[in-house]
């Protein structure tokens, strides 16, 4: 359904150094530069951050959340980890087992530099 999703910084540099350290704890290669823009380049999609190109300050959305897929609970929690010790800020609750109707998933939520909600998923069996 998605080709790709693209968030906005007001700090580029912080916003590569965060998210080469976060998205690598999924496997995810460093992003690749394009002027004010940067690429994480997957075979399941694109995940991008840019600096806006109407020059006015980039916002987060409020009720907005981007869910990264993890492989399992431990791979959340290191992705959790890689965020906080690169400028991220936990939020919600702890990471952990969450059930719902969507069933039993472990998740993890941060807030990136720029306040983008941001959440690792695992859906257990």
């Amino acid at each position: 359904m998605f080709s790709h999703i693209m968030i906005g910084t007001n700090d580029l540099q912080k916003a590569k150094s965060f998210y080469d350290s976060l998205l690598g704890a999924l496997g995810v290669p460093p992003a690749r530069v394009d002027g004010h823009r940067i690429f994480y380049m997957t075979p399941t999609g694109i995940f991008s951050v840019s600096e806006p190109i109407n020059g006015e300050p980039a916002t987060f959305a409020n009720g907005g959340t981007i869910g990264f897929a993890c492989d399992s609970p431990e791979q959340a929690d290191a992705w959790h980890a890689a965020g906080v010790a690169s400028g991220g800020t936990t939020c919600e609750e702890p990471p952990g087992v969450r059930l719902g109707g969507m069933g039993k998933l472990y998740l993890a939520y941060l807030r990136d530099p720029d306040g983008n909600k941001l959440c690792a998923l695992h859906r257990m069996g």
